[in-house]
C-alpha cells in the first residue's frame, strides 16, 4: 500500500486473518502537513488512523486496540476525552506511553489493531 504520511519503508496496514495492524500514524492533514496543538494533533493522528482503515474498507468502529505515543503524558487526559467522543462502549483497549521524541517533531503517534468482521 502506498505511503500516506511521508516516505517510509513499511506498509500503512498489514493483515493476517481477521486482524489488521495499522502502522504508527502521525498528526498530519491530508496534505501531509504536521498538525500542531495538543488536541488538534491528537485528532489529526486519529484521523490518519481512520484514513488508513478506510483505504482497506474498514473504519474506527473496527478498532480493537490503540497505542498512543505522546511526548507529554499530560496529553493522556485529552486522549481520554477523545476516546469518549469517538468510541462507544465497549471501547477498544488502549495504552498511552510517553516517549522522548517522535518523527517530524510530532507530539503524538497512534498505532492500531482492527478486525475484519
Amino acid at each position: 500500500m502506498p505511503s500516506s504520511d511521508f516516505d517510509h519503508p513499511y506498509s500503512d496496514t498489514a493483515s493476517i486473518g481477521h486482524a489488521v495492524f495499522v502502522s504508527g500514524c502521525l498528526p498530519v492533514d491530508k496534505a501531509e502537513n504536521l498538525v500542531e496543538g495538543r488536541k488538534e494533533a491528537l485528532d489529526a493522528a486519529l484521523a490518519t488512523v481512520g484514513r488508513r482503515l478506510e483505504s482497506i474498507g474498514l473504519g474506527l468502529s473496527d478498532v480493537v486496540k490503540l497505542t498512543y505515543y505522546v511526548t507529554d503524558i499530560a496529553d493522556r487526559s485529552l486522549a481520554n476525552d477523545q476516546y469518549v467522543q469517538h468510541f462507544t462502549e465497549p471501547r477498544p483497549a488502549r495504552t498511552v506511553v510517553q516517549v522522548a521524541a517522535l518523527p517530524r517533531g510530532a507530539s503524538v503517534e497512534i498505532d492500531a489493531i482492527a478486525r475484519r468482521r
